[in-house]
């Protein structure tokens, strides 16, 4: 009786484990450019990017960039893509300034990683055309990157 009692308890100790989510730890990050732009085009959507490689890279600096001929928002415009991956996060198109999109937190585990992303700033009064928008890289990874609002 006490083994079947044992076995019991052994299997759900073990069935109540997700090994999937069970060892969650941050992922250091580090910042390439955060700030707010318009650069005249309103069919720019809100969106989360993974860029993995400089030809993806390459065309958003581009599409960003008002002066081609100059790295005015991109000191970093080339990354070691060996060794990094970016990860890009653009807000709405805002009609006052003072907001912001910010990526708070990276968190991987065994299967995938968690990018947290918030707005710290809440706007202003500022009647300008904006589009708030953070970019940071983490080391090169297969995982799936999943993206959460946090509110």
């Amino acid at each position: 009786m006490k083994q079947i009692i044992t076995l019991f308890i052994f299997l759900f100790v073990f069935a109540g484990c997700d090994s999937d989510e069970s060892e969650t730890t941050d992922l250091a990050f580090s910042l390439v450019l955060q700030g707010d732009h318009f650069n005249g085009d309103y069919g720019n959507k809100k969106q989360n990017l993974v860029i993995k490689d400089q030809t993806t890279w390459s065309n958003l600096i581009s599409k960003m960039n008002p002066f081609p001929d100059t790295n005015y928002y991109f000191p970093d415009d080339v990354i070691d893509f060996e060794k990094y991956q970016v990860i890009a996060v653009f807000d709405q198109i805002r009609n006052y300034g003072g907001y912001s999109i910010d990526i708070t937190k990276i968190t991987e585990n065994n299967n995938r990683i968690l990018v947290t992303v918030g707005q710290l700033k809440p706007g202003g009064i500022n009647p300008v055309i904006t589009q708030p928008y953070h970019i940071v890289k983490i080391p090169k990874s297969n995982k799936k990157v999943v993206f959460q609002q946090n509110e």
